[in-house]
């Protein structure tokens, strides 16, 4: 089993410094090279396509995420919260926006989040979400490794239309604190389990 374990990382690669570094970056500020994982990635988990209950997209890389062309919109902050702006989108009440505030890790290292997203509607339609951070390979067309950061979506809770409330982190606890809302859950107070499947 050692031997295979050995064999797997000299075929693949162990993580690189650089990659580990920016994983240990993105666990405690959820930026990489100080720059903020663009919202649109939560856009990408669903929050931005109501239509399906369950998320398509669940893995997004956050290295390549990070100054893409796909989440090439401006991304501003907002006091805790980190805000972008789609371009050429929206209606009569503004543009189409996602937003994320991080609030931080639970003990097994899962990242807790509040997105908030509108289309340019009257309704901000806002989410929990706990997702999983890790390193990761791939191969590249012409078959070298570069390096990933997978971000996994593992759980998202619909806290609704216009919600207002809290969220705190205990242990491996997240517990969201309701005090109004326009629709999802009706969300009372309640507690979740941030655990992997």
């Amino acid at each position: 089993m050692r031997r295979t374990a050995l064999l797997l990382l000299l075929l693949v690669g162990a993580p690189s410094a650089g990659a580990t570094d920016a994983l240990d970056e993105l666990r405690a500020t959820f930026t990489i090279g100080g720059k903020p994982v663009p919202p649109e990635v939560f856009g990408d988990f669903g929050d931005a396509i109501m239509s399906d209950n369950r998320p398509i997209v669940v893995t997004v890389d956050a290295l390549t995420a990070v100054d893409s062309n796909r989440y090439a919109d401006p991304i501003k902050t907002n006091g805790r919260w980190v805000e972008q702006i789609k371009l050429g989108s929206g209606s009569f009440n503004g543009p189409e926006t996602m937003s994320y505030e991080f609030r931080g890790a639970t003990a097994n290292g899962l990242l807790v989040f509040l997105a908030a997203w509108t289309g340019g509607g009257s309704g901000t339609f806002y989410y929990l979400h706990i997702l999983e951070a890790a390193s990761n390979h791939a191969f590249d067309e012409d078959g070298s490794t570069y390096s990933r950061i997978d971000l996994t979506l593992v759980r998202t809770y619909t806290l609704g239309d216009r919600w207002q409330g809290d969220v705190s982190i205990s242990g491996n606890s997240v517990r969201i604190v309701t005090d109004s809302s326009l629709g999802g859950h009706g969300v009372p107070s309640v507690t979740i389990d941030a655990r992997r499947p």
